[in-house]
């Protein structure tokens, strides 16, 4: 009778514990891989597969996740390191990366510190990258300068399984000598730029005035040419009439230019008494007379 229990008891436990056996063996065989991770699997100590998000099965006893590799996009620490611009500037670059892992058993069996890996070649190309431009090109070309980085550190960190997302220069400070000498030599700048824009000023007036001389000269000339042109053809036109009429048309012009000359005199202010000479009547009789012949 005891034998019989003893074989029952016996007989269960070997039940259990296979079932246990197989449970846990399911158990490992099963992988549930998070969708923002990856897993390395390794069999005695090699590369077996790399688990993709979702259920997986392995192998159990003989295949284990050796890494799990979160995919999810990372941040360096903000850095910061030296650099010496092609004109003997030194300066101060303050970069961020971002990367994330794509190929895990590239970055798990080829890199160990990863986030300073990257750092270092960061510092290294940044260095390098600087130090071919001046300062002014710094400041003014930083997205050409972050362009260039991130392409280098991209074709660097290749070998290892990593996507470099952005590379930025947050910033670029100078030390305080250099920052005294870039304040002063701004200043001489604006100070040359105030002079230059008076002088150009003093030279635009004296220009415009000189145009406005000239100006003024063209338009004298052309009244003095429009009055020559006038008294010409006055005279042409008494030339014709004396060739035509002789010495009476002669006298009669004499004449009225007599009686013009005798309205001027009588013209004037506090003027009530004029004398006038014996001829001025002889002007008017004259005058008088050929315009009633012409009648």
């Amino acid at each position: 009778m005891e034998d019989n229990v003893t074989d029952f008891l016996g007989g269960n436990i070997v039940s259990l514990a296979i079932a246990v056996l197989v449970i846990v063996a399911l158990y490992k065989a099963i992988n549930i891989v998070p969708q923002s991770e990856k897993h390395v699997v390794e069999r005695f100590g090699r590369l077996r597969a790399v688990l993709k998000p979702g259920i997986n099965f392995i192998i159990p006893f003989l295949d284990i996740v050796a890494h799990r590799i979160s995919v999810l996009e990372r941040q360096l620490p903000n850095a910061e390191q030296d650099a010496i611009t092609s004109d003997n500037v030194l300066v101060k670059v303050e970069t961020s990366v971002f990367y994330r892992i794509t190929e895990p058993e590239k970055t798990v069996y080829r890199i160990r510190d990863v986030d300073g890996a990257i750092a270092t070649t960061v510092a290294g190309i940044v260095r390098s990258e600087i130090g071919k431009i001046e300062l002014d090109q710094v400041q003014s070309n930083r997205a050409d300068l972050i362009h260039k980085i991130r392409e280098q550190v991209v074709a660097m960190v290749d070998d290892w399984g990593i996507e470099v997302t952005r590379a930025e220069i947050l910033d670029v400070n100078l030390d305080a000598a250099t920052r005294s000498a870039m304040l002063q030599q701004l200043n001489a700048e604006r100070a040359r730029r105030a002079q230059v824009t008076e002088a150009e000023g003093r030279k635009r007036a004296v220009e415009l005035a000189a145009d406005a001389d000239l100006y003024a000269a063209e338009q004298q000339a052309k009244a003095r040419r429009v009055l020559a042109d006038a008294e010409a053809y006055a005279t042409g036109v008494v030339a014709d009439a004396i060739k035509e009429n002789g010495i009476e048309a002669a006298q009669y012009q004499v004449a009225l230019k007599q009686v013009e000359a005798l309205q001027a005199v009588a013209v004037g202010e506090g003027k009530q008494t004029i004398l006038m000479p014996a001829s001025a009547f002889e002007a008017f009789g004259n005058a008088f007379g050929l315009l009633k012949g012409r009648v």
